[in-house]
């Protein structure tokens, strides 16, 4: 007699049906899963993200532009200054001698030399030049009145000297009370005062234009950097 058999659910005897067994995770190959054999990195999930740079290019650059702005402009004034100084100075530098002394001088036309006096009151002066025989020289009144202070003594121009070549020459002057000197015309100087200036407008004005182009750049190199670093 065949015992035909049919378990009641629930039957601890019966087997459990296949799909109700559990699955290990299968690895590469069909392998199973070992957790202790995954790599460096875990699965899903993201970094935070790199934090941004400093904005490139510095302010630094800006400073600097400005401070080179300021050094042309002392150095520009300082030139003039002394372009001035060295202009008083050479026609300053006289070769003085007393009323009705005598006193040899190289002059030199392009010098455009002149005779200075120097009195504590007005006076009637009177020179004479002598130079080479045959040399025609001659002496002008200045059409207006140029003076020098220097030593803490003024100087004023009385006479122009027409010197027809570079040389040896013998001057000569009276004035009562009246001391006299042998120089240059202030014009004589004025290439040197003309650089002085050129070089007092010129440098501050280049360093103006660097430091003004210098801001512009960086500050629209800046505002790009930024707006490129927030995409």
């Amino acid at each position: 007699m065949t015992d035909n058999h049919n378990p009641f659910p629930g039957d601890g005897h019966a087997p459990s049906p296949p799909y109700a067994q559990a699955m290990p995770p299968l690895g590469a190959a069909g392998t199973p899963y070992d957790p202790s054999q995954a790599g460096p990195y875990a699965p899903g999930g993201y970094g935070p993200p790199p934090s941004p740079g400093p904005v490139r290019p510095r302010i630094l650059w800006i400073v600097l532009a400005w401070v080179l702005f300021v050094v042309l402009l002392v150095v520009g004034v300082a030139g003039f200054a002394r372009g001035l100084g060295s202009a008083v100075k050479d026609a300053a530098s006289l070769a003085t001698f007393a009323t009705g002394e005598s006193v040899s001088v190289r002059l030199d036309p392009k010098d455009r030399p002149a005779i200075y006096a120097s009195a504590e009151q007005a006076a009637d002066v009177s020179c004479k030049v002598e130079g080479a025989p045959g040399l025609d020289i001659r002496l002008t009144r200045p059409s207006g009145t140029q003076s020098i202070t220097y030593g803490g003594t003024t100087w004023e121009m009385v006479f122009q000297i027409g010197a027809p070549a570079a040389g040896d020459y013998q001057v000569s002057c009276t004035g009562e009370g009246v001391k006299f000197g042998v120089g240059k015309e202030l014009i004589g100087s004025v290439g040197k005062v003309v650089g002085g200036a050129v070089a007092m407008i010129a440098l501050p004005t280049a360093g103006f234009l660097i430091a003004v182009v210098v801001t512009i750049v960086v500050l629209v190199r800046r505002a790009g950097a930024r707006k490129k670093a927030m995409r």
